[in-house]
């Protein structure tokens, strides 16, 4: 057994199931040791996909995801989904090689600090320099990527050091270490109930950390309980399902939307597992509402974010607590909910719209109704607004987005993991044309792991986003188009199934077909963007009094 053996004998103990990414020379022995595991390798076409989809392991299944590279440009390509996973709070494990470290005849060649360069995007980034750190630093790794806040954590392990002999005194796995989140102070809990019952217009707002472990569960049984509205951050959404009576929408910007009209009535805020590094739902200021804050841990202070109360310990036992000292509140919420039918009623308005290329309200429509049982990734884009904003989301992560970073080409390869984890699950892509092509090469992985899964392309030949930003300051038009490939022919390169919408009434049956057919499909789908300064409620025209 040398180094590489019992790096992989750890992370079986762990419970590691899978590694994705391109191995290079440096690690050639750890390859090996994976070889003769239980492990499955999974190889893709960049190491940025195989991060992305380690991330997306942790953020659907709470365990480690584990992603695999070389050294140098390997590194490198790592480090936006580094920042992904750290800043999403999903728990990922990334393994680069080096040179050898104690003696090389490579002088500098390909060599960076990438220790050095993964600490500020990791919870932790070390360097194995012997066989006897192997048990110690992999374990700490591990169990620091677990922890709250969750992340990414990376280790670099050199190529003489991953072929080091095991002796018979180098220390052995350590034992699994099984730890219990905090439970909150029964005095927190109390005052927190005392300003609720104070309240008389009390919001709940559900972040990011609501869509972690089995949070989902206890967080809708509080719901249920008290009875109090509740709306989502963007990474919040489906945690308690979007047809509950009590959902009022989704804050899919920090100011000027519909729920922000309920947020200013609001004498109270609960934030439950809101965290500053999403974008805000709304900001605090000097005398808005008073903000309880209800997290694993201490929230970091902003300007726009200084609650008044915190109460801290694992979530669902938090509001488990909190609900039973509350019961059902009896506050009158019948403006919130004038907010809330409004709303609905306002994501309606196109779906009888028949328009072509199809406009961003009608395709979250179209998209919602065959894809609420299933699960919708998407990259980072214009439309990201409307499907937060659109899309009722029905179940804990039925929609992934990246509020957090907002990395573009992270939408496709987290769709495939998502696919490959639940293969009779419906699953969709939605992508931009820009974001897509960044890393469309994982077509191939796509169709090398047979999976089942749809990728819809909106087709705009341009940064939609940007364009729109650019659009609103009054800026001339300019630097943000592009030409795009014939993505029918692009994906039958592929061996996928290639097709082009030419009707917005085709979207529909075509989404039906392909989830029946199975297999991988790329839709191009055009799109009208003409639409998108009605995101904000201050531009429309015929704006109603709520």
């Amino acid at each position: 057994m040398n180094a590489s053996d019992l790096f992989v004998k750890i992370l079986e103990q762990h419970g590691v199931e899978v590694v994705y990414g391109i191995p290079g020379e440096e690690n050639l022995d750890l390859l090996e040791a994976l070889r003769k595991s239980k492990i499955k390798l999974i190889l893709t076409r960049h190491e940025q996909g195989a991060a992305f989809m380690a991330a997306t392991y942790g953020r659907m299944t709470g365990r480690i995801g584990v992603a695999i590279s070389t050294l140098g440009p390997g590194a490198t390509n790592f480090t936006t989904p580094a920042a992904y996973a750290t800043l999403g709070g999903f728990p990922m494990l990334l393994i680069t090689g080096q040179k050898p470290i104690k003696k090389s005849k490579q002088g500098r060649f390909q060599i960076i600090d990438s220790v050095a360069m993964f600490r500020p995007l990791t919870k932790y980034s070390k360097q194995i320099v012997d066989v006897a750190m192997v048990a110690a630093t992999l374990t700490e790794a591990l169990k620091t990527a677990v922890e709250e806040k969750m992340g990414c954590v990376h280790i670099e392990f050199p190529e003489d050091i991953s072929a080091q002999p095991v002796e018979t005194d180098t220390p052995m796995p350590l034992p699994y270490l099984e730890t219990y989140m905090a439970v909150a102070n029964p005095t927190a809990i109390a005052k927190a109930a005392e300003l609720i019952k104070k309240a008389k217009s009390p919001l709940v707002l559900i972040g990011a950390g609501g869509n972690r472990g089995d949070n989902s569960d206890k967080i809708t049984d509080f719901i249920n309980t008290v009875g109090i509205p509740f709306f989502n951050t963007q990474m919040g959404k489906g945690t308690v399902s979007e047809d509950n009576p009590h959902f009022l929408g989704t804050a899919a910007l920090s100011g000027g939307d519909y729920i922000h009209e309920a947020v200013k009535k609001a004498d109270l805020v609960i934030c439950v597992g809101v965290d500053v590094i999403e974008k805000p739902a709304f900001f605090m200021e000097k005398n808005s509402a008073p903000v309880i804050h209800i997290n694993y841990s201490a929230s970091t202070l902003d300007n726009i974010y200084f609650p008044s109360l915190e109460v801290l310990g694992d979530i669902g036992e938090s509001l488990d607590m909190l609900g039973s000292t509350l019961g059902k509140c009896t506050q009158d919420f019948s403006y919130a909910y004038k907010v809330r039918d409004f709303i609905l009623k306002h994501i309606s308005q196109h779906d009888s719209d028949n328009a072509f290329p199809i406009k961003p309200q009608k395709l979250v429509r179209d998209v919602n109704k065959v894809m609420a049982d299933g699960y919708v990734a998407l990259d980072n884009g214009m439309y990201k607004l409307w499907f937060a904003r659109n899309y009722l989301c029905m179940h804990s992560n039925g929609l992934l987005l990246d509020n957090a970073l907002a990395t573009m080409g992270a939408g496709l390869p987290s769709a495939m993991e998502v696919a490959r984890l639940y293969p009779h699950k419906k699953v969709l892509a939605v992508v931009g044309d820009g974001g897509f092509m960044m890393n469309s090469q994982e077509l191939e992985t796509a169709m090398r792991l047979k999976l089942n899964l749809v990728v819809m392309i909106l087709n705009d030949s341009a940064y939609g986003m940007i364009r729109w930003k650019q659009a609103g300051q009054n800026l001339a038009d300019f630097g943000l188009t592009f030409n795009n490939p014939d993505f029918v022919k692009y994906a039958g390169a592929y061996g996928a199934n290639g097709i082009r919408i030419s009707a917005t009434s085709e979207l529909i049956p075509t989404l039906e077909n392909c989830f029946k057919t199975g297999g991988v499909h790329v839709i191009d789908m055009p799109i009208d963007y003409s639409e998108n300064k009605k995101v904000l409620i201050d531009e429309l025209k015929n704006k109603e009094n709520i």
